[in-house]
């Protein structure tokens, strides 16, 4: 099972349809990029894909597996209740999914079926950000792109489905959230969508992290420009985000390990 430090995973190819193996293809990189920008929390959090042409069905990770090294064949294939629909031969490691992971992916991909992928980050900035009263603030260009993002208040580990409801309904019909206390999603209706979300997020919270500690005052911009630069950052106003992006991160991680495609 276990050869010169990498699982050893039969391939799920012949097992899906090519739709399906394309998003665990985009899936698996998006592991790996998250990972590879420093957002991973070792084998904790969670990045999810629904399966095209499949209702009800979404693809998650091994909870056991690091970041770096999950493949297109080790994601688990589950519906809304959590039952597992596929999954690989782990062997005797018989890893299944994280009970968090289920609870928060099925809520939002139930109730925004436009949603192609949920991501779910613990990152050193965003844990900081969400513990901060004062929550994200507009003080970048960047930050400006989150400046109507919502918040969750903390519950505790999110383990109860009782949460699912109001998690869907603070997340609305926004791009990201900021889990009060925890951490932060981010959702899209592409894989590559959903990590450029979480990449500018990441970049906010340690911008304005490193301006907070120089303890100096924060240079105010007018309510106006931070409304116009919102608007600028759109769906409805801009081309979507990854339709240029993602081809390139594909190229860069086939430069660097193109194992996540096995």
């Amino acid at each position: 099972m276990i050869t010169s430090s990498r699982l050893q995973i039969s391939s799920m190819k012949d097992r899906c349809s090519e739709a399906e193996w394309q998003a665990r293809v985009d899936l698996a990189a998006c592991y790996r990029l998250v990972e590879h920008y420093g957002m991973a929390d070792m084998m904790a959090n969670h990045i999810s894909a629904r399966v095209p042409d499949e209702d009800g069905a979404f693809l998650i990770n091994a909870y056991g597996m690091m970041y770096e090294e999950i493949t297109a064949s080790s994601l688990i294939k589950i519906d809304h209740h959590g039952k597992i629909l596929a999954q690989p031969d782990f062997g005797d490691l018989n890893y299944g999914i994280n009970k968090a992971g289920y609870v928060i992916h099925s809520a939002v991909h139930e109730a925004r079926p436009e949603v192609a992928c949920v991501i779910h980050t613990h990152s050193w900035a965003s844990m900081a950000v969400s513990a901060l009263e004062c929550g994200l603030l507009p003080i970048t260009q960047t930050a400006m792109r989150f400046l109507k993002i919502s918040y969750h208040d903390y519950y505790g580990v999110v383990l109860n489905l009782d949460e699912q409801a109001s998690l869907v309904r603070d997340l609305g019909n926004g791009e990201a959230l900021i889990l009060r206390n925890h951490g932060a999603l981010t959702v899209g209706r592409t894989i590559g969508e959903a990590f450029n979300w979480m990449h500018r997020l990441e970049l906010a919270c340690r911008s304005q992290l490193a301006a907070m500690a120089c303890n100096s005052p924060l240079s105010p911009v007018s309510k106006p420009v931070l409304e116009e630069t919102w608007n600028n950052y759109q769906p409805s106003t801009r081309r979507p985000y990854g339709v240029m992006e993602w081809p390139a991160l594909l190229r860069k991680l086939d430069r660097m390990d193109a194992s996540f495609r096995t």
